[in-house]
């Protein structure tokens, strides 16, 4: 399962990364995360940065351990997760334009475990349109919380 979600958001690509890259805060920018707790923090850089988060999915309250596995500062981050026989991989990056930049989410499932392949199959339509909704929320969280932080008016 692939999903690719955008949103325009008029700020700089610094401005953007500021909030998308601080992890520790991600709670208090997102709605939809609960919680969250970092295990390992590194030295420098996001690379190897892995926590635990807890947020509602499909209306239940879901806890995942993720880690960041490629960084770019002010581009973009990939991470990683593994969860119920699935192999999670996301994508949050930032593509700048004159006085915008749009940043973009992605999204890849794969499935490891027969039961995963099969649920995949079973479940990949519901799950794709959730999942969609659940992006665009969090994106539009992101947004909001970038224009409130660099007290940017939209109007």
């Amino acid at each position: 399962m692939n999903v690719q979600q955008s949103i325009i958001i008029p700020a700089k690509k610094e401005q953007v990364w500021r909030v998308i890259s601080d992890i520790r805060h991600a709670h208090q920018h997102i709605s939809a995360i609960k919680s969250l707790v970092i295990i390992e923090q590194p030295k420098e850089g996001l690379k190897g940065l892995k926590w635990q988060e807890t947020r509602t999915m499909f209306g239940k309250d879901a806890t995942e351990t993720m880690w960041i596995t490629e960084s770019q500062t002010n581009s973009f981050y990939k991470t990683k997760a593994q969860s119920h026989g699935c192999d999670y991989y996301s994508e949050m990056k930032i593509i700048e334009g004159q006085e915008q930049c749009e940043l973009i989410m992605g999204f890849t499932g794969v499935p490891q475990s027969l039961f995963a392949k099969i649920m995949g199959k079973l479940m990949s339509r519901f799950m794709t349109e959730q999942l969609k909704k659940t992006m665009q929320a969090d994106l539009k969280d992101i947004k909001s919380a970038v224009l409130a932080i660099h007290n940017l008016n939209t109007e």
